[in-house]
């Protein structure tokens, strides 16, 4: 089902349509997270519409039922957890408004879930992804400085389309992200991001903006902003191109950002902090190269290792 379509088909049902709107006004969620909130609900709407129910009068029997067809459809333990997390969310807020008696949510166990180690790509393998874009043309100066924010900032597609000129001060080195929850964080940059950005704005911006206007730091022709999609697909063909593993996608740079930090020393809380991780715990599926890292000092350097 596609996004829009998706929210819309939630919107139709007043009690989700209220439900979302709490989401956005009171909560301060993302665009992309209401989005899936709006595709959960508009999947479990259709599913308990077919008994010839109202979302908020589902019973545990219906909960159970849907997760039930989630696994039958081949969806993951991860994934169908997801779907439960929506759900207990709704039905609080449906439980607060009277629309139900009981949260038919209470006391059902969560999957569990294999937190698998992130996938991240090795310094040699970030340096040859980097060189792909080709800097002859505006286009590319302009994926050179995209590729080389992200791995040195981790920072996420969405916030990385999302940035505006302003946003920048290259002077100082950093670069401000809004991340989650639309919750604002500093990033130090590295000189070769500052240099290539420096590049772009030098050399490409003007050029694609045509004599239009926009507060986007990274357009396209005309002055529009890149989407999410469009850049991941730049960044898959670019991984095609430098031969990397096969499913290269963008978040693959920002696991690649915390492993390459972690591995050279860097603290976890400030890695957190980088990343934009409202809970450490987050944030500590990269706990294993600390334990890597602590293991070959310990070689290194203790007597008896």
């Amino acid at each position: 089902m596609h996004p829009a379509t998706a929210t819309e088909q939630a919107g139709r049902e007043p009690q989700l349509k209220a439900f979302l709107s709490y989401l956005r006004v009171e909560k301060g969620l993302a665009h992309n997270t209401l989005q899936a909130y709006g595709r959960d609900l508009a999947r479990f709407a259709a599913f308990v519409s077919a008994r010839q129910r109202r979302p908020a009068e589902a019973t545990r029997d219906d909960v159970l039922d849907f997760l039930t067809d989630l696994y039958r459809r081949g969806l993951e333990s991860r994934s169908v957890n997801r779907y439960l997390v929506t759900l207990r969310n709704f039905f609080r807020f449906a439980l607060a408004e009277g629309w139900t008696a009981a949260d038919p949510t209470l006391h059902l166990e969560s999957p569990r879930t294999r937190r698998d180690l992130p996938a991240y790509l090795s310094v040699a393998q970030v340096r040859r992804l980097l060189e792909q874009p080709d800097r002859s043309r505006p286009h590319g100066v302009r994926d050179r400085a995209m590729l080389e924010l992200m791995y040195a900032t981790g920072m996420r597609v969405s916030e990385l389309v999302g940035l505006t000129i302003d946003d920048l001060d290259l002077a100082a080195g950093c670069v401000r992200c809004r991340g989650k929850g639309n919750r604002e964080r500093l990033v130090p940059l590295g000189r070769e991001a500052v240099r290539a950005i420096e590049t772009y704005l030098q050399q490409a911006r003007a050029t694609l903006l045509k004599g239009r206007r926009s507060p986007f730091l990274f357009i396209r022709a005309g002055g529009k902003p890149l989407s999410r999609v469009q850049f991941w697909r730049l960044v898959r063909r670019y991984g095609r191109q430098a031969g990397l593993p096969q499913g290269l996608w963008p978040h693959r740079l920002r696991h690649s950002f915390a492993t390459h930090l972690l591995e050279r020393g860097a603290d976890l809380r400030a890695v957190q902090t980088m990343l934009g991780h409202a809970d450490i715990s987050t944030t500590q599926v990269y706990t294993h190269v600390v334990r890597e890292r602590l293991k070959q000092v310990y070689r290194a350097h203790h007597p008896r290792a």
